[in-house]
């Protein structure tokens, strides 16, 4: 089994924008698990960790919340994207995009 992607400064917050964009609401649990999902394991998530991130984002006016009841009933945050965290994600993925270009481009060649 490949080893556990670290990611890399600043991508959780992405990646917790766009399961959002996706998903639609979800609590903090539902989406570390999408994300560890989506990513086939090579991205695990642990509770400390995606908390922060849903802090972080609420904090910036990215995400909201709301309690409601979870699939097991119960009680939960969900967190769904606001308007500024849908902007913010057009503006990281077109950054994303064009990095990794360049990026894949420098590292294909050949010396």
């Amino acid at each position: 089994m490949p080893q556990k992607i670290d990611l890399l400064q600043g991508t959780l917050d992405m990646l917790v924008l766009r399961t959002l964009a996706g998903m639609g609401p979800l609590h903090g649990y539902g989406i570390a698990r999408r994300i560890e999902q989506v990513s086939g394991n090579q991205i695990l998530l642990n509770q400390g960790t995606i908390y922060a991130a849903l802090v972080r984002l609420q904090e910036r006016c990215l995400i909201a919340a709301e309690w409601g009841a979870s699939d097991n009933n119960r009680r939960a945050r969900f967190y769904s994207l606001t308007r500024a965290g849908r902007k913010r994600l057009a503006e990281e993925t077109q950054s994303w995009n064009r990095l990794t270009e360049v990026i894949g481009r420098v590292m294909a060649v050949e010396e």
